[in-house]
């Protein structure tokens, strides 16, 4: 071989390992960015589960604390039921015309549709 061929060829693997190297520097900077970023994302992603759990225990009391009201609510109106049932039956009237007033002629259609509701 030529000695000014193998110069050339030796200068062109040079560049070649030159260019190379700039390929690889370039795709460690690129790695380093894809890791910053990969733990970046990890710890948002942790803070959002956090987030997460704590607004579902907060559902979580809430619907236990408003069935809780419901049961109070309910228990409350089936007491107040009870309690005008009671007075019907003790010979009242229990609706609007003619509330607390002894009821003298048998039983009231407007008592009994209030108590049917």
């Amino acid at each position: 071989m030529d000695q000014g061929k193998i110069f050339q060829q030796a200068a062109s693997i040079e560049d070649q390992i030159g260019k190379l190297c700039k390929e690889v520097s370039g795709l460690k900077e690129r790695i380093v960015e894809l890791l910053e970023e990969n733990k970046n994302l990890t710890i948002e992603n942790q803070h959002l589960r956090l987030q997460l759990e704590q607004l579902r225990n907060e559902i979580q009391t809430d619907l236990e604390t408003e069935n809780k009201t419901e049961e109070k609510h309910k228990a409350a109106i089936g007491e107040g039921y009870d309690n005008l049932a009671r007075i019907y039956q003790e010979g009242f009237h229990i609706c609007n015309l003619h509330f607390g007033s002894l009821r003298k002629e048998g039983d009231c259609l407007f008592c009994l549709a209030f108590l049917h509701k």
